[in-house]
């Protein structure tokens, strides 16, 4: 089966000229899309969630999936890469218009899949390792890493605010109140105004 794939972002954008595009691509070599998908969803949204991830489940064997281009699969490399992977394992081929690939079984097809691969554990790689170093740098900064801490840091908060809280409850505002003007639970001004007492 030839399947024809469309995905815009947004309801703005027309699917029509990819639909054209995939359409005069046909014609001109002698094909027809069997079934189309088409989407308005952005790439972010995860794969499970996207028709292009029920179709990847029921490619088999000669399909052809195609695109006008690799970014409609995928939001990044990474994602494109892994979209590529699957459709090779299943021995499918992915077409795209504007980029000219021919991905199938061939050899060439299998290098290139090893090559995407190769490519994404090195970005991965990459994203791990500036990651970590990010963190070294923010700890060696005295910056604090991971959740905030707590009551502590709320409790640091209001005390800058300490007169004005005390103020707030002699004027019979409710603690619930208080609590929702300074972000915090109303146990958190509660035990503020008891140690501040």
């Amino acid at each position: 089966m030839i399947y024809g794939y469309i995905r815009v972002s947004t309801d703005h954008q027309s699917v029509e000229n990819q639909r054209f595009e995939i359409k005069k691509f046909c014609a001109i070599n002698h094909l027809k899309v069997n079934m189309w998908i088409e989407e308005t969803i952005s790439s972010r949204t995860s794969l499970e969630e996207r028709q292009l991830g029920q179709l990847l489940n029921q490619l088999r064997a000669g399909d052809i999936l195609i695109s006008t281009e690799l970014s409609r699969l995928g939001r990044n490399l990474l994602q494109v890469m892994g979209i590529l992977q699957n459709c090779l394992e299943k021995e499918c081929q992915v077409w795209t218009i504007k980029e000219h690939y021919r991905l199938g079984a061939d050899i060439q097809s299998k290098v290139l899949a090893f090559a995407f691969a190769l490519s994404a554990e090195i970005e991965r790689q990459l994203i791990s390792q500036r990651t970590k170093e990010s963190l070294l740098r923010l700890k060696a900064e005295g910056k604090h890493l991971g959740r905030p801490f707590g009551f502590r840091c709320a409790f640091s908060k209001l005390k800058k605010e300490k007169s004005r809280i005390i103020v707030l409850e002699k004027s019979k505002i409710s603690k619930r109140k208080i609590a929702q003007m300074y972000h915090v639970s109303r146990n958190t001004i509660s035990r503020f105004l008891k140690e501040e007492r």
